[in-house]
């Protein structure tokens, strides 16, 4: 019985094919990194106060004086909410009388923005917030918006490995492509809140779905050497660069709609990639389809130079693992024993928060000082370290220690940041790209962590369970930036705290460098500290074959 990588130990590992296939699939992701986190700038919140109508009948002086002044960030400014009631001041400003002298401001009555909100536009020509005044009262409306996009990404997270399985991985490949390009084309005209809202869960579907499918079916292509490579650092190097491109297309396009809809176009360049870029022939294999697989195998062959033999793929000899019989396991192995009920538990907490302080810092860049682009464009860049780092950390050094050193880095340097003087803003925007740093490296590693620690008998749900997890705080984590217009340094605190929390966590779990992949329950490595109690008499063992930790990393965005 052969299995299908020695059925296509000829074609070699790093031949022309392979090259065009790892970066073409590498390449359809970029979109995905500016699109991402395009609502950074789609949402963002220029200054603004309340406007005074011309016809209000006040003076100069008493229209200058028409909003009362309120402590923020160390300095006194014009209120963003209130202003002082307008009736009082015209009655005031007919009567001769002058604000401040005749008139003590700090005892007239107060009252909201009747009349809407006048806006800077020293950042931005034009936001969703400033067309639909998601100010004030309506603030939660942004953050919410963020949200609804990636409660989009955890539904696409549901049913998209369900669909490649079906379709196969080059159509929903393709598919959701086109429903990310087409749904945040409509965006642009949207006419409502609510309408960009809905949009955008179903962009955010459309994203990861095809995240995933071009991850899978590049682990499914390529060999096993290359594909270490492929689940690392060309997925994530290349979502970093789209991540770095949204920045310079924000800073030369200011208006929300004409951004929104530069971001959407490049999503046509994938259109071509549907001629050069094959099914699996591994998937086609699976559903039976063995000349298709041979046909997809022999071009190349000929790409990379190689002569075929007469017979790739014989049915009768060819062992398709997807056919045997297997145990059956379900959600509640992962609470069979304390062990893995304990490492279930630890997983979930730990992605849970590194995903809140990965896109909270993501998402919480307009709000550093400096300029807004220039930040969010080093929040990109800090990015492609991370990942090397980390990579380089997964092949030499332990894992445990490893995740627990950047989860110090990256939580201590936030919880520093509180320390720094106002007047150093450049020390400030160094510690938070250095807690994005250590996150990031954090939040790579995660991945091919937990699938060691998990059996191979129920490796998927255990991965998939604390994927779940991250989509939850990437759900939650717009809030943990909210915060900061009650205290700046909130979400920081918040951040860090818990950053340095799941750090110590880490040092709990069973360390799983140079270990073998455990095949079943039994075989999992202890948590330490936890008495272990063998697992009962109905504890399945059977093996299921091995898998590459690897591949998990498919929803890592």
């Amino acid at each position: 019985m052969r299995d299908y990588d020695a059925a296509t130990a000829f074609l070699g590992e790093w031949g022309l094919f392979q090259r065009l296939v790892f970066f073409l699939l590498s390449a359809s992701i970029i979109p995905n990194g500016f699109n991402g986190l395009s609502i950074v700038f789609l949402a963002g919140t220029p200054e603004h106060r309340c406007v005074v109508p011309r016809g209000a009948n006040l003076s100069g002086e008493w229209r200058n004086a028409s909003i009362p002044l309120e402590l923020r960030g160390g300095q006194e400014v014009p209120s963003r909410c209130r202003r002082y009631r307008l009736a009082a001041l015209a009655n005031f400003s007919a009567l001769g009388l002058r604000p401040g002298s005749d008139v003590e401001l700090e005892a007239l009555e107060l009252e909201p923005c009747l009349d809407g909100w006048e806006y800077s536009r020293d950042v931005y020509r034009s936001t969703i917030v400033t067309e639909w005044n998601l100010v004030c009262a309506n603030d939660w409306k942004g953050p919410l918006s963020t949200s609804l996009f990636f409660v989009g990404v955890l539904l696409g997270s549901f049913i998209s490995g369900q669909l490649s399985d079906k379709f196969g991985r080059k159509n929903v490949l393709f598919a959701t492509l086109a429903m990310q390009t087409g749904f945040s084309f409509i965006q642009v005209f949207s006419t409502s809140w609510e309408m960009f809202s809905v949009l955008f869960v179903l962009v955010g579907m459309g994203q990861i779905s095809n995240y995933v499918a071009a991850f899978v079916l590049g682990t499914e292509i390529l060999g096993k050497s290359v594909r270490v490579l492929f689940c690392t650092l060309g997925v994530c190097i290349f979502y970093a660069f789209g991540y770095m491109l949204l920045p310079l297309f924000a800073f030369f396009i200011r208006d929300w709609r004409m951004l929104l809809l530069a971001l959407t176009l490049p999503g046509l360049l994938c259109i071509p990639l549907w001629w050069v870029i094959p099914e699996s022939p591994r998937w086609l294999i699976s559903q039976g389809r063995f000349q298709e697989a041979e046909d997809i195998i022999r071009k190349a062959a000929k790409t990379n130079g190689i002569t075929a033999p007469d017979v790739i793929f014989d049915p009768s000899e060819l062992q398709d693992v997807n056919s045997q019989k297997q145990q059956t396991y379900t959600i509640l192995d992962l609470m069979r024993t304390r062990n893995i009920l304990t490492i279930t538990i630890m997983s979930v907490l730990l992605w849970m928060i590194i995903s809140v302080g990965y896109f909270g810092l993501s998402l919480d860049t307009p709000n550093l000082h400096g300029d807004v682009y220039v930040n969010c464009f080093l929040s990109a860049v800090i990015e492609v370290p991370a990942y090397i780092i980390s990579w380089l950390l997964l092949r030499n050094l332990p894992r445990r220690y490893s995740m627990a050193a950047a989860l110090f880095l990256g939580g201590c340097v936030l919880l520093f940041i509180q320390l720094v003087p106002s007047h150093l803003r450049a020390l400030s925007i160094l510690l938070v790209m250095l807690g994005k740093f250590g996150i990031t490296s954090a939040f790579s590693m995660v991945y091919v962590y937990t699938a060691e620690l998990y059996p191979t008998v129920v490796r998927n749900m255990g991965v998939g369970a604390s994927s779940m997890a991250s989509r939850l705080g990437s759900i939650l984590s717009p809030y943990f930036v909210y915060l900061g217009a009650y205290d700046r340094f909130l979400p920081y605190i918040l951040m860090g705290s818990l950053t340095v929390l799941s750090g110590i966590l880490t040092l709990f779990l069973p360390e799983s460098y140079g270990m073998p992949l455990p095949d079943t329950i039994d075989q999992m490595l202890r948590v330490k500290g936890l008495e272990y109690r063998p697992p009962s008499s109905s504890t399945r063992d059977s093996k299921e074959e091995e898998e590459n930790p690897e591949i998990f990393k498919s929803t890592a965005f």
